[in-house]
């Protein structure tokens, strides 16, 4: 929650202008939308998981409250259903759990990814792998990176992927980095009144904003016909660990069906700002062999389009996962 701190006492060139502040925010004057000062509220989330301990792999953290390193882990082996319930267990707690030097095959990478659940098969993005369930991402000087922006995949599906591992096949001496933003920490975030306003809100989600520039009219309404407009709460609760967390996105999010377009304009905007805040985020800078796997929900991720015209291929397998409620 953001607290504004207008009586904090002035600075005085003899300590630190922060001084007696504490944890509070501060908005600067004449800016409504710059806040400033610490996130308190992550506090408890990065105390919980540095206390956490694990039998299977070591764990070093990338942030706060979202992404750590996995090591001492061989993807590439059949791994015991106990390995893979620590796995799963470390995914809802750092949400994007990261690993590296894993010369994954395709049938390793989806045997692997088939521990958590049945896979899906993306109908606008083909594979090129010889494995219908894994998406090959070849980005070039003819093939630009599209995916610079923040969202959760394919919510325009009624029940969208629980996760997704994606394998780094070949990546640029620099730049292609992957970030991921903490829906959680953003939820927690707002303020009670905003809280208070979206509380039962409903979006409607579509692939046509994303997908529909690529497609002719008579293919544009087959697809309609296969993937109905999606409707899906704008505050979910994690099926797992029980939390709420936002559950709107830029690329797939058309409208709050309860408000009229230009409340729901304004409200869009704010709510999908929060995967802007820096402290809400980590970062990872890609090897060949590295993986990541991340909690489709939980987090939003955004992958840097800033190595063109180099190569950058990338493996994805996404797994199925369960409608979201709220």
């Amino acid at each position: 929650m953001i607290e504004d701190t207008k009586d904090r006492p002035p600075a005085t060139g003899e300590r630190d202008p922060a001084a007696g502040g504490g944890g509070k925010r501060v908005n600067l004057p004449t800016w409504d939308d710059v806040w400033v000062g610490p996130l308190g509220h992550l506090a408890e989330e990065r105390e919980r998981l540095g206390a956490m301990e694990w039998a299977h792999f070591s764990v070093t953290p990338l942030a706060a409250t979202v992404g750590a390193e996995l090591d001492g882990i061989d993807l590439t082996a059949e791994l015991s259903d106990d390995a893979i319930a620590e796995v799963r267990a470390a995914l809802h707690a750092y949400k994007v759990i990261f690993f590296r030097d894993q010369p994954l095959t395709p049938e390793q990478h989806t045997a692997f990814a088939k521990r958590f659940g049945e896979l899906e098969i993306h109908p606008f993005i083909p594979s090129n792998t010889g494995v219908p369930e894994l998406v090959r991402f070849s980005k070039n000087a003819e093939i630009g990176g599209y995916e610079n922006g923040w969202h959760h995949d394919v919510t325009w599906r009624e029940v969208p992927s629980m996760g997704a591992i994606l394998h780094a096949i070949d990546v640029p001496a620099t730049g292609g980095d992957t970030l991921f933003a903490d829906m959680y920490a953003a939820y927690d975030g707002l303020s009670p009144e905003v809280k208070e306003r979206i509380d039962g809100l409903t979006a409607e989600h579509d692939f046509m904003r994303t997908f529909g520039g690529s497609l002719d009219d008579e293919q544009k309404a087959e697809m309609r016909k296969k993937y109905p407009l999606a409707h899906h709460p704008v505050v979910i609760r994690h099926h797992a660990t029980g939390k709420k967390l936002l559950y709107v996105n830029r690329f797939f999010t058309n409208r709050i069906v309860e408000l009229d377009d230009a409340e729901s304009h304004e409200l869009l905007g704010h709510l999908c700002d929060q995967a802007h805040t820096l402290e809400y985020q980590c970062r990872f800078r890609w090897e060949k062999d590295s993986v990541a796997f991340w909690d489709n929900r939980a987090v939003q991720h955004y992958a840097s389009s800033d190595y063109w015209p180099d190569v950058r291929v990338m493996e994805r397998a996404s797994i199925i996962g369960i409608r979201p409620a709220a």
